[in-house]
């Protein structure tokens, strides 16, 4: 996998601040923005990559060890540890070598230098027993982005991202919520010395192009009835996410009742044919620009008391 410099893909500086990152990240975001180039396979991938530098730079933690050892940030532990052990053992805790030689390794590691590391650190106690010990490492995991409409995430559907450039066919399961992050195995960066492939974490945003509001797997919408509704009752036509049904409205419903539609909801994230329930909150109608006649009425009712 070619090597990404995060910080010249944002157009920024090492020096650059926490708040030049967040404000290239903003700029750069929505112009690349896959709802602005719909049909812009190179747009979508540097949104996925700039997505990427984001999640790196915007994390102190995950900066400093990005700076250190550039693609292989993610080993920055490993390599650590690696060199804590070399240096109990009588090795070089600033390099590795041998014949007085020491051998230090810092910055960006490509491959090469990646397995010539660990070949100076292990190796030479490896060929001690006649057979080489290789250190394997899964490779890089990377993080991508995925905005649906509400609507698409009613139904089980397939959709494709491009990740690094390379489009990945991905069946997206009912229920996913906004800000959820799902792992598909094996399909980050290539593993270290033959260890496994990392794993694509998605995270998705999920946009909310329907009438309804959602909690988890419930909905909420308002319904408005008439004056006359409310006072006498009846039946009337509400709409679920999936099609209309008929309710009866009790006589003497008040404003703000509300009513509960089981299993009219939202499905159940990966449980199947289980979903959540539907609440209808009535809005009761005022009545306004009344006939002479219907104020007459009105005027008897309120003879009554009502």
């Amino acid at each position: 996998m070619d090597f990404i410099d995060y910080y010249k893909l944002l157009e920024l500086d090492k020096s650059a601040s926490k708040e030049d990152i967040k404000k290239a990240y903003r700029r750069l975001a929505r112009k690349y923005h896959p709802d602005l180039n719909p049909s812009d396979k190179e747009a979508q991938a540097r949104f996925q990559q700039i997505n990427e530098a984001n999640e790196v730079l915007s994390d102190p933690e995950k900066r400093k060890k990005y700076d250190e050892y550039g693609k292989d940030w993610q080993h920055a532990d490993q390599f650590e540890e690696a060199r804590k052990q070399q240096a109990a053992s009588g090795g070089y805790a600033g390099g590795f070598g041998g014949g007085g030689q020491s051998r230090s390794y810092s910055g960006n590691f490509d491959e090469d230098t990646f397995s010539d590391f660990f070949e100076q650190m292990f190796g030479g106690r490896a060929r001690a027993g006649g057979s080489q010990r290789g250190a394997h490492f899964k490779g890089q995991d990377f993080n991508a982005e995925l905005q649906l409409r509400l609507s698409q995430v009613y139904k089980d559907e397939k959709h494709t991202i491009t990740v690094n450039g390379k489009n990945i066919r991905l069946s997206i399961p009912a229920g996913v919520e906004n800000g959820q992050t799902i792992k598909i195995k094996g399909h980050g960066g290539p593993g270290v010395q033959g260890g496994p492939k990392g794993d694509l974490y998605i995270t998705f945003n999920i946009l909310n192009d329907t009438a309804f509001r959602r909690e988890k797997e419930n909905l909420y919408a308002t319904e408005e009835i008439s004056l006359s509704t409310a006072v006498l009752g009846g039946e009337i036509q509400v709409n679920t996410f999936n099609g209309k049904v008929k309710l009866k409205v009790k006589p003497g419903t008040q404003n703000d009742t509300k009513v509960k539609l089981k299993g009219k909801g939202f499905p159940k994230y990966k449980k199947e044919n289980q979903f959540g329930d539907l609440y209808i909150t009535y809005k009761v109608k005022i009545p306004e620009h009344l006939s002479e006649k219907q104020k007459e009425l009105f005027q008897e009712l309120k003879k009554t008391g009502i």
